[in-house]
């Protein structure tokens, strides 16, 4: 194997691995919570509480991505991830009765850890990948998270039947220690000196905001993920509730529903190059806009659980078909020495949502039932991207075709012939 392919296979099963664990998790702790406590309450809370400190982190982990050039601050961020569920499985047994406050600040724990693996990621593609090549590897991070979401719950299904949902953490643990290993290998890119002082830590945090407030695509942008991350916060928040209490399936059920969406994944990944080859990027977004939102009204009406999963399914292939665009289009406007220090205020933007989605589960969904209130929140995202999906494309064109005119410019014209 070429050192090219064995730095994108070690890439892909780092990031499949502490994708996978993500979806152990995301399996045990919300069906946990919800069959000790009965709350839909007490769900979207948890929800709430496991992303509001995730918030805060993430423009220091830009920083620290900027500075670390990524592969060390991946492996050490989920070498954390396994300790600290480690140490919650071992309190989970040591005290039951604790169980519910133990996985909530064992949530909010594991949210503060995925802010540098995200930064990590968001830096060291570019690294890998030529300008050519950065669609399909972004695309290619895309459909390792679809993936994992067939790996994962499949894995936890049949675990789950021998270890339980409290070991099943304990291998999600072994998992991240194993996604920090494969990232050992990778080049571990320029590393930068710190500011030194807590002014310039300071500085640098306030550079970063500048910059993404002086970047219009990249700020209407940031609006549109966290119009789509509302939406998809509120409907992930509630569907452990959803499909096993108000449309009455088994847990099974919810595996089964992660399991479908990884095999999309399978699929997408297979489509996705031709998908680019004969739409391009900025039209594969639209695609992936469109069918998210279609999909999550009928998710919002859903009667049965065999018209919801299908829906459910589309509806998160259309955000990898939009993520796609997202993922590519941003780190051609954003300078590289700086993409950390940009990235992590945007990021703190789209993830915002999270804590205000659970807030709405545990307050409006409790009043007026999650799938109404996923719904209403359907109708506007569409609304909105009406509007705001055509102003960042055509931001985007204008920025890149700047861009590349710059760059053309700064190029020594060539030598003429002797």
């Amino acid at each position: 194997m070429s050192g090219l392919r064995l730095r994108r296979a070690l890439f892909a099963g780092g990031v499949l691995l502490g994708l996978m664990s993500e979806q152990l998790v995301l399996f045990s702790v919300p069906l946990i919570i919800f069959q000790e406590s009965g709350k839909l309450s007490l769900l979207g809370l948890a929800y709430a509480v496991e992303w509001l400190p995730c918030l805060l982190v993430y423009p220091f982990a830009g920083l620290m991505a900027d500075r670390d050039g990524g592969t060390r601050l991946f492996s050490r961020a989920n070498t954390a991830r396994g300790v600290v569920l480690a140490v919650t499985v071992a309190l989970c047994f040591a005290a039951p009765s604790w169980t519910v406050g133990v996985l909530m600040v064992n949530g909010a724990l594991l949210s503060t850890l995925v802010a540098p693996v995200r930064m990590s990621i968001e830096k060291t593609v570019p690294q890998l990948a030529s300008k050519e090549d950065l669609p399909r590897t972004q695309a290619l991070f895309q459909n390792m998270e679809l993936l994992a979401m067939a790996l994962g719950p499949g894995l936890a299904v049949l675990a789950v039947m021998v270890l339980g949902k409290i070991w099943l953490l304990g291998l999600a643990a072994l998992m991240f220690l194993a996604a920090a290993a494969c990232w050992l290998k990778l080049p571990r890119g320029t590393r930068t000196a710190g500011a030194g002082t807590v002014r310039g830590n300071l500085g640098e945090l306030g550079l970063g905001w500048k910059l993404l407030l002086g970047n219009r695509p990249v700020m209407l942008l940031a609006s549109l993920n966290f119009a789509i991350n509302l939406v998809f916060a509120t409907m992930l928040g509630a569907n452990a509730a959803v499909v096993t209490d108000v449309l009455g399936a088994p847990e099974s059920s919810f595996a089964l529903l992660n399991m479908l969406v990884g095999v999309a994944g399978l699929v997408n990944l297979l489509m996705t190059p031709r998908l680019l080859k004969r739409f391009g990027v900025w039209l594969l977004g639209v695609l992936g806009y469109v069918v998210m939102c279609a999909c999550l009204l009928v998710l919002g009406f859903a009667p049965t659980f065999t018209v919801y999963a299908p829906a459910f399914v589309a509806a998160l292939c259309g955000v990898a078909y939009f993520n796609v665009f997202n993922r590519t289009e941003r780190v051609k406007v954003i300078p590289q020495q700086h993409l950390g220090k940009v990235m992590g205020p945007f990021f703190l933007i789209g993830l915002l949502s999270y804590p205000i989605g659970g807030l709405l589960i545990s307050s409006v969904g409790a009043a007026i039932g999650p799938q109404r209130l996923v719904s209403v929140l359907a109708v506007l995202l569409s609304a909105f991207g009406a509007v705001a999906l055509p102003l960042t494309i055509r931001s985007f064109r204008r920025a890149v075709a700047a861009a590349d005119a710059a760059g053309d410019k700064a190029s020594p014209e060539p030598a003429p012939a002797a």
